[in-house]
């Protein structure tokens, strides 16, 4: 039974729904003064809704909780799909009319170049954007948009059913005959990630090489991560375009991965997000977007061996720095007209 009497209850709930609470004050005090300002305004909204399409779910919903942490009494709703699901359920609500998210996320840069043209975003620049690693603080020189997502993609291998020396190298060694039936990927329809790994493979080998890969019959998942649970299962044996921080944790928990950094260079996701022009809590939505681009979101995404966005924070353990690896990234305009022609062309070579 609680020790507080009827009244000291009902001041509390009423410091709880007006944010005018000693902890509220105490947590508003140790902000620093652009924050404070968005906090008491987000205070008075309660929620944010974040369609997240970057991170995967354990890492998104670590992510709310810290931003839950970091401002109480603003609840963050993590709506965590694959990032063309997310676009796909955006796209649903503008045709019904409805206004549910708030801050949208994806790995398909080529998403807010279209929103952007639309005019479907909302105009906004975070102060906390100027701790952000320097090569990605400029997403979008109008602010529509802004980086809230460093992600690497490159291939693993199940190290009891594939040996160090065995594994391929490089995104061409896939092709090889001796991978039939051993190879996971994620598609493209559903993956934002995916779509761009295959823009920028067409960019570099033709479409020829997924014509090859069609002939090693892999297992063709949705997201980016399915062939890490697929590997970790031992049902393939070699995964393609799989995200490090997803391939990290698993290793972390004993699954039997290692990851392959291809010759040829390792895909860069560097990916934004955005709050829409009719979002239902745009102060909220505004001091979330401080909050992607802080200290404490990237020690959160550390935490899961995802890369962090500024230079205060170390890099997970068990990467290579990214001083030390080759990157490749198709262009925002490569992204927007290349992703839905790979989707088409999959489909056709594929048939899912």
């Amino acid at each position: 039974m609680s020790g507080f009497n009827r009244r000291q209850i009902l001041s509390l709930s009423t410091g709880v729904a007006l944010g005018a609470g000693p902890a509220f004050r105490a947590v508003a005090q140790s902000l620093p003064a652009h924050e404070r300002q968005l906090y008491d305004a987000a205070r008075r909204e309660g929620e944010i809704t974040w369609y997240s399409g970057q991170y995967n779910a354990e890492t998104s919903e670590a992510v709310g909780r810290a931003f839950n942490e970091r401002f109480p009494g603003v609840r963050c709703n993590v709506v965590r799909s694959t990032s063309q699901v997310a676009f796909q359920r955006l796209s649903q609500d503008a045709r019904a009319g409805v206004a549910q998210c708030d801050v949208f996320s994806s790995t398909n840069s080529g998403h807010f170049v279209q929103l952007k043209r639309e005019g479907r975003l909302l105009q906004f620049k975070p102060e906390n954007v100027a701790g952000l690693l320097p090569a990605i603080q400029n997403a979008d020189p109008d602010n529509f948009f802004h980086t809230s997502f460093l992600g690497l993609f490159l291939m693993t291998h199940n190290t009891r059913l594939v040996s160090e020396a065995d594994a391929p190298r490089g995104w061409q060694d896939a092709l090889d005959p001796k991978w039939k039936d051993k190879l996971a990927v994620g598609h493209p329809g559903f993956s934002g990630a995916i779509g761009v790994w295959a823009v920028q493979m067409r960019k570099m080998y033709g479409w020829d090489y997924f014509r090859r890969l069609e002939r090693n019959n892999p297992q063709i998942g949705r997201s980016s991560q399915d062939p890490v649970t697929t590997l970790n299962a031992g049902e393939r044996s070699v995964g393609l375009c799989v995200p490090t921080g997803t391939t990290q944790l698993a290793i972390s928990r004993g699954n039997p991965l290692k990851l392959i950094y291809p010759t040829e260079g390792v895909l860069a996701a560097i990916s934004p997000s955005a709050i829409l022009r009719n979002a239902p809590h745009p102060n909220a939505a505004k001091l979330f977007m401080e909050f992607q681009a802080s200290q404490a979101m990237s020690e959160t995404v550390r935490l899961t061996f995802n890369e962090p966005l500024r230079g205060d924070v170390r890099p997970p353990e068990g990467g290579r720095p990214l001083a030390d690896i080759t990157l490749l990234a198709p262009s925002l305009e490569e992204q927007e007209k290349g992703v839905p022609e790979v989707r088409e062309a999959w489909r056709d070579t594929f048939g899912v």
